[in-house]
């Protein structure tokens, strides 16, 4: 059989739509070639991942094997299963960046793209403000092409996006209540429409709770039950959005469109996704959920599209193979300040 030729770009994920999410987005904000590689992890290598163990190169299935044997000139990874797999592709060559703290010296890949509220120092380590995510302009107008039903709803449109407590935000059905207490302030002097998106982690009393106290004519999501998942559309056609603590990605997606942005009972976060919710407070991207309610379009954040600018530099300066990626690059900028 011929050997299969490298791939420019490669995405390494576990399949857990956080990492997918983060590492397909970076690979294509890029623009380079890109291929997706799912790693399915196993014992006992996925115990232990990204540390190395004898037999490393067997941990994660026939399309890992394929890609260590012709690697990509640049791999990316995102989650503790991929730093693996990106340490791997780099003794074969690639480029790894690997996407959130691998626990480990960063030593071990070329970059690591961790979010200024993980607080990581190093000197390969890139802090973009919150999560890497695909809200683009493109993006937003490619969700309004698909769910065209929800810019018909009455505005203001309220999109309300509803995680689920952690260990850090030990929110609970009474936040909830005071979350719905405010919108109906909001509803009776604003007018407009509420729509409500549920996470996979939501609890199931918190979906029960919200089903019996949310005014008729909501728009709640909870689960496939309630069709087809509206998230992308919501977002896109939001006039504001109110979101809970928890959830780093869910609040940096939200901060990525134009919407005014507002964070619901932020004093139930602490530890790395409270040092965010302060960030976004503080900066004036977010305000906490109250009363106020702001109108107009505000700055959103575009730190994926940053990051990739920044990573097409670098790699301009990288001794990459002849002609591998010199006219996908030659647009780019000369600086990798991040």
């Amino acid at each position: 059989m011929d050997a299969q030729p490298p791939s420019t770009c490669l995405a390494l994920h576990d399949g857990r739509a956080g990492n997918r999410r983060q590492a397909v987005a970076l690979a294509e904000a890029l623009g380079l070639p890109f291929s997706e590689c799912v790693l399915q992890p196993r014992t006992p290598w996925r115990w232990a991942a990204p540390r190395l163990l004898p037999g490393s190169t067997h941990a994660f299935g026939s399309a890992f094997q394929a890609a260590l044997a012709a690697p990509p000139i640049v791999a990316i990874g995102c989650g503790r299963q991929a730093a693996l797999a990106t340490r791997l592709l780099r003794q074969r060559g690639a480029r790894a960046v690997q996407i959130l703290d691998p626990r480990l010296p960063t030593h071990h890949w070329d970059l690591v793209i961790a979010p200024a509220h993980d607080q990581l120092k190093a000197p390969n380590v890139w802090s973009p403000q919150g999560s890497l995510n695909p809200i683009t302009p493109q993006w937003i107008a490619d969700a309004r092409a698909r769910f065209p039903e929800l810019g018909v709803r009455t505005g203001p449109r309220t999109t309300v996006l509803i995680g689920g407590p952690t260990e850090a935000t030990r929110w609970d059905v009474r936040a909830i209540d005071s979350l719905i207490d405010m919108l109906q302030v909001w509803q009776a002097r604003d007018g407009g429409s509420v729509s409500v998106a549920c996470s996979r982690r939501t609890p199931g009393a918190v979906v029960r709770h919200l089903r019996r106290r949310l005014p008729q004519g909501t728009l709640l999501w909870a689960s496939d039950a309630d069709g087809a998942n509206p998230y992308a559309g919501l977002l896109a056609w939001a006039d504001r959005i109110v979101t809970t603590p928890d959830s780093a990605n869910m609040i940096s997606e939200a901060a990525s469109t134009a919407a005014p942005l507002w964070i619901a009972f932020p004093g139930y976060a602490s530890g790395r996704v409270r040092r965010l919710v302060d960030d976004a407070l503080s900066s004036g991207r977010s305000r906490a959920f109250g009363p106020e309610a702001a109108h107009g379009t505000f700055q959103p954040w575009q730190e994926t599209a940053r990051v990739a600018a920044a990573l097409n530099a670098w790699l301009r300066t990288q001794a990459l193979p002849e002609g591998a990626a010199g006219n996908a690059l030659s647009h780019t900028e000369t600086s990798t300040s991040i």
